[in-house]
């Protein structure tokens, strides 16, 4: 038995699911001519934020941002900086730990990345009601506990 006798177009958590899957899938579309897959964008667009608020993030910091998983960020840092859209230097404070900084490379595809994700963003969500903003902010800011 479910509490959603009119079916699943009535859970919330099934709503989220379509719709995040169809912003996804749009977001992955224009993300494609950049050569970005859309973790690669995140982890690189919350790396070169870090750096504008004058942060030299380690890996920790930046998944904890992003809110990913410490292991997956690392492998996809790795892949950025091969591709030489960022650098990663020993952390004098800590020999295990790894500073990231975006390159001018990354710098500058990050903000034709943002831009590209933001008009996303923005056509997706334009007929989306005001309150749709902070409704998904209090979201966010619920203990998953």
């Amino acid at each position: 038995m479910t509490q959603f006798p009119n079916g699943p177009g009535d859970s919330p958590g099934f709503l989220m699911w379509r719709i995040t899957l169809r912003w996804q899938r749009a977001v992955a579309e224009a993300l494609r001519p950049l050569e970005l897959t859309h973790v690669q964008f995140v982890l690189l667009a919350t790396t070169w934020w870090l750096n504008q608020q004058d942060q030299k993030p380690n890996q920790l910091a930046i998944a904890a941002t992003a809110d990913t998983d410490v292991k997956m960020t690392s492998e996809i840092l790795r892949k950025l900086a091969d591709r030489g859209l960022l650098v990663q230097r020993a952390d004098p404070n800590d020999g295990r730990a790894k500073l990231i900084v975006v390159t001018a490379q990354g710098s500058a595809l990050a903000k034709r990345a943002i831009v590209v994700v933001e008009t996303v963003d923005a056509e997706f969500f334009a007929g989306a009601p005001a309150s749709l903003v902070p409704a998904l902010q209090h979201l966010a800011r619920l203990d998953p506990s």
